[in-house]
């Protein structure tokens, strides 16, 4: 029996990344960028937040990468992504280091109506983006926190630097992700962003931007800026 998939999932998103799961782990492919801003990313989460020993979750985990950082940092980490192909690839490399970690084929929204208020931290980076409904998301990310638990996200700004950049530049000129990796219709502004996370009682902390440098192929965290590729961390309101 068949059963229709959650409506805050998006099968042809799921289907684009059944189609790169095996390149998640090969730092000189396709995904090879998501390893080089992936120490900058942890790195905003940690300044805000120390996981050792926290109960963590990492929505749209993808192939592990964040997952795996999180769970060497003392987390005890579950991670969530609708494309089974991608977690069979995050659960052998997990296993193949030694990592305990919980990868589901589960929505946050299901996992939050289970287990409202028992997580201290969530981090949804890179997957706003690639969802019909991301305020639903983000609510969701909410009610999974204690009081004071924190929120982590990152997405891509909806504006012409962020389509010349990201999507002709990043996807078409320099090739730093596969085509239609993103859809310029599904960016999200950071006033949207600060205003879905307020509705869902999250308090807005700080912001961040990766500046990608072409001519040294390097990025940086550039703290108070709000720019293509921009972070947010937010915690949760008594």
């Amino acid at each position: 029996m068949t059963t229709n998939p959650p409506s805050n999932v998006d099968r042809r998103e799921v289907d684009k990344f059944d189609r790169i799961a095996r390149l998640w782990w090969d730092p000189k492919g396709k995904m090879g960028m998501l390893h080089v801003i992936n120490p900058l990313r942890s790195q905003f989460t940690f300044d805000h937040v120390d996981v050792r020993g926290k109960r963590v979750v990492d929505v749209g985990c993808g192939g592990g990468i964040l997952t795996e950082t999180l769970a060497k940092a003392g987390a005890d980490v579950i991670g969530l992504d609708q494309s089974e192909l991608t977690l069979q690839v995050a659960r052998r490399h997990a296993a193949q280091a030694g990592l305990s970690i919980d990868y589901r084929l589960q929505t946050v929204e299901t996992l939050a109506q289970q287990e409202p208020g028992s997580y201290d931290v969530v981090t949804c980076l890179e997957m706003l983006e690639h969802v019909p409904d991301p305020a639903a998301i983000i609510q969701a990310c909410a009610q999974l926190l204690k009081p004071g638990g924190h929120a982590i996200f990152s997405t891509i700004n909806r504006n012409f630097k962020a389509w010349l950049f990201a999507i002709i530049g990043g996807e078409y000129i320099l090739r730093i992700l596969p085509r239609g990796t993103h859809d310029y219709a599904k960016l999200i502004r950071p006033d949207e962003l600060r205003s879905w996370a307020g509705q869902a009682g999250l308090k807005h902390l700080r912001s961040a931007s990766l500046m990608y440098h072409p001519l040294f192929k390097r990025f940086r965290v550039a703290a108070g800026k709000e720019d293509v590729n921009y972070m947010m961390s937010c915690v949760k309101e008594a």
